[in-house]
């Protein structure tokens, strides 16, 4: 269903220092201007932009303000990069058991066009992880973080997918149109207060993350406030994939969620199983985050240095939210030609009733051939309208012979389930 934080919970320290030529490690436009545009692609509502490393060839990375540091998913881009390292680091994974190994890389120059990021240091993985691209539908080699954000207004226009990067103090009064909010950085991540009105329970007045790098709309710990309840109709579910591996939880929705005389209505909300990393969540006096399925249904600006959020409404604002419907979670397998897959399936689901299996093929939907498919427009299908009919046609393995498989042709029709 949704990705959570793609690298949520990792505990690091890292010490960065000043050259002896004062330079200060962030990212900068090329040409001084008062602000500057970076068109970007968006895949189930990630931003993803092409960034070379070191005058390297450009591969895509993601902006999250979830994360601290930028990381590099491959330890063999990294070495193709000459990338230097200093020293190794243990990563806690976001299911608070999975341990990675990463390779401190510091003063690498990263450009992405008109930007450049100046002095970066990368955390670069031991073991490649490309899994990403099956639940994204696009190649992402590493995501960029704090240091995007942390001495610039950037403001993200969904609606153009258009980032515009501010100067320092480009931005001194809040734009036509615009909303404010207040917003905290701590331990360099975004936070802002509101307030949700549950099905069930109290209003609860919650610290919520800025979460850029997650596409699910409302995410609640439940272990970090006894006010939080599940709604009384919620579905079992993964939750999507993080370094950490697979994250569990359930998935129903919340009335509303306000902040800044703005309200989202009847959200679709995750509520994931507490883990061994939980204590990190608690200890940081959070009660959830907000990701980018609801995030991009604004245009948002986020001006760390002034602690200012402002947004106002996108021309998504009002589409309802809709979890899956069929009780499949397509994923796209990292190969040459591009090949669709159950990953998961959904029990009593109106897919698994209809005869489909998990690591099933997708030869065809709805009589369109799966090449002509992307897999953010595969998983939109699933959310779209009750009562659509789907068609599949399926090729099911029968053994681990290439040649040794059945077509399978089944229907059905979408069910809402929360």
């Amino acid at each position: 269903m949704v990705l959570k934080s793609l690298t949520a919970g990792f505990i690091f320290s890292l010490c960065i220092f000043l050259t002896a030529e004062g330079q200060v490690p962030g990212f900068y436009m090329k040409e001084p201007k008062k602000k500057t545009e970076v068109p970007f692609y968006a895949s189930n509502n990630l931003i993803i932009l092409p960034v070379s490393i070191n005058n390297g060839p450009a591969v895509n990375f993601l902006i999250d303000t979830g994360v601290k540091t930028n990381i590099l998913f491959s330890k063999t881009i990294g070495d193709q990069l000459n990338m230097t390292y200093t020293r190794k680091l243990d990563l806690v994974g976001a299911d608070g058991s999975t341990v990675l190994t990463a390779n401190v890389s510091p003063n690498n120059h990263l450009d992405l066009g008109v930007l450049e990021g100046v002095m970066q240091t990368v955390l670069v993985l031991d073991d490649d992880f490309f899994e990403l691209e099956m639940v994204i539908g696009v190649p992402v080699f590493g995501v960029i973080g704090f240091e995007f954000f942390k001495y610039n207004p950037v403001k993200v226009d969904y609606d153009k997918s258009v980032i515009t990067f501010y100067e320092t103090d480009g931005l001194r009064w809040r734009p036509l149109g615009f909303r404010k909010t207040n917003m905290k950085i701590e331990n360099s991540k975004p936070y802002i207060t509101g307030k949700v009105r549950q099905l069930v329970g109290e209003d609860l007045d919650a610290k919520l993350l800025i979460d850029l790098g997650a596409n699910h709309g409302l995410l609640l710990n439940m272990e970090t406030s006894e006010k939080i309840k599940l709604p009384p109709k919620y579905i079992e579910s993964d939750l999507g994939r993080s370094l950490g591996g697979e994250l569990f939880g359930y998935v129903g929705r919340v009335r509303s969620l306000k902040f800044g005389g703005l309200k989202f209505n009847d959200i679709i909300t995750s509520f994931p199983e507490e883990t061994e990393f939980s204590y990190v969540i608690k200890e940081s006096g959070r009660q959830g985050s907000i990701g980018s399925e609801l995030l991009s249904r604004t245009k948002l600006i986020l001006d760390y240095r002034k602690n200012r959020f402002y947004f106002k409404k996108g021309s998504t604002f009002s589409n309802p939210f809709e979890f899956d419907m069929s009780g499949i979670t397509p994923k796209m397998l990292p190969t040459d030609d591009k090949v669709f897959i159950v990953g998961n399936l959904r029990k009593n689901s109106p897919a698994e009733e209809a005869g489909i299996q998990q690591n099933d093929v997708f030869l065809e939907i709805n009589k369109i051939p799966s090449d002509f498919w992307e897999l953010s427009d595969l998983i939109k299908l699933f959310r779209s309208e009750e009562d659509r009919s789907i068609n599949l046609k399926m090729k099911r393995y029968r053994s681990n012979q290439l040649d040794d498989y059945e077509v399978i042709e089944t229907s059905f029709l979408l069910k809402r389930q929360i």
